[in-house]
C-alpha cells in the first residue's frame, strides 16, 4: 500500500480476533527510514464505544464479517454479529471468542464463534495515524489482530489492494506484536514485516497498549504506544513488484 502501486489507495480498518489451527511466523529486523515529522494531527474518525453496556457496535461506524469458511487461513471458528461475542462493556468494545457448537448462515458447523469487525462503506481514508488502544488475550491458537486493506479489494482481490497489518499477535507469544505490509510480489509468508517485544516479560493481556501506524507518501511506521519499531519505505516494496506503475 505503498506510492508503487498504480491509482489511489484507500484503507478500511479491520479489528478481529481469530482463532486458528496453527500460530507460525517470523519477522524482519527494522529498516531504518525517514525520520518521523513533527506534525499534529486532525482527528477525522474514531470510536469511544461508549454506548449502553451489554449492545452492540455503532452500526453506523461499523459492519461484520459473517461465517465459518476459514477465511483463507484454516480458522476453527465462525464469526457472527451477536452479542454474545461482540458488546460494549464500559466504553470498552469487548470481542470474545466463545467454545460452543454453532451452525451459522452458511450452514457451516463449528467448534467456536468469534467476532471480526470492519469499516468497510463504513470510512476508508488515505493516509494518516491509525491507533487503536487494545488490551489483547493470550493462548495456543488465538490471533488478535488489527489491521487496514485497501477499499478497492471486491475489484482487485488480495494482495493487490494491499494490506497494513497494524497489530498481530500470535497467541502463544503473549510479548510480542507484529506489523506487516503486504502487496503483490511480498504477501503472506513474504510480507514485509517486523516485531515488538514489550520490555521486562510482561505480556500484551496484561493491560492496554496503543498500537498505531503513520501511513505517509514516503513511509509508514510502526508504533507500541510511543515506541517506534519499525519504518518501511515505497523503496523496500518496489524491489519485490513487478508490472506496476512506479
Amino acid at each position: 500500500m505503498l506510492q508503487n502501486h498504480a491509482g489511489t489507495v484507500r484503507a478500511i480498518l479491520v479489528a478481529f480476533f481469530i482463532l486458528l489451527i496453527g500460530c507460525g511466523g517470523g519477522s524482519a529486523s527494522p529498516v531504518p527510514g525517514p525520520t518521523p515529522k513533527q506534525q499534529s494531527w486532525t482527528l477525522v474518525w474514531s470510536d469511544d464505544f461508549n454506548g449502553p453496556n451489554g449492545s452492540s457496535p455503532d452500526a453506523s461506524k461499523w459492519v461484520f464479517d459473517i461465517g465459518g469458511g476459514g477465511w483463507g487461513n484454516n480458522e476453527l471458528e465462525t464469526y457472527t454479529s451477536r452479542t454474545q461475542n461482540a458488546y460494549l462493556q464500559d466504553g470498552v468494545l469487548v470481542i470474545q471468542a466463545l467454545k460452543e457448537d454453532f451452525t451459522g448462515p452458511d450452514g457451516i458447523a463449528r467448534q467456536y464463534t468469534s467476532a471480526r469487525l470492519k469499516t468497510q462503506g463504513r470510512f476508508a481514508q488515505t493516509y494518516g495515524r491509525f491507533e487503536a488502544r487494545l488490551k489483547l488475550p493470550s493462548g495456543q491458537g488465538l490471533w488478535p489482530a488489527f489491521w487496514m486493506l485497501g477499499a478497492d479489494i471486491g475489484e482487485v482481490g488480495w494482495p493487490q489492494c494491499g494490506e497494513i497489518d497494524i497489530m498481530e499477535n500470535i497467541g502463544r507469544e503473549p510479548s510480542i506484536a507484529h506489523g506487516t505490509i503486504h502487496g503483490p510480489g511480498y504477501s503472506g509468508a513474504e510480507g514485509i514485516g517486523s516485531a515488538y517485544t514489550l520490555p521486562g516479560g510482561a505480556r500484551f493481556a496484561d493491560d492496554f497498549h496503543v498500537f498505531a501506524v503513520e501511513w505517509e507518501t514516503d513511509a509508514i511506521r510502526f508504533y507500541v504506544d510511543d515506541h517506534l519499531y519499525a519504518t518501511r519505505t515505497p523503496a523496500e516494496t518496489s524491489t519485490r513488484c513487478t508490472g506496476l506503475n512506479g
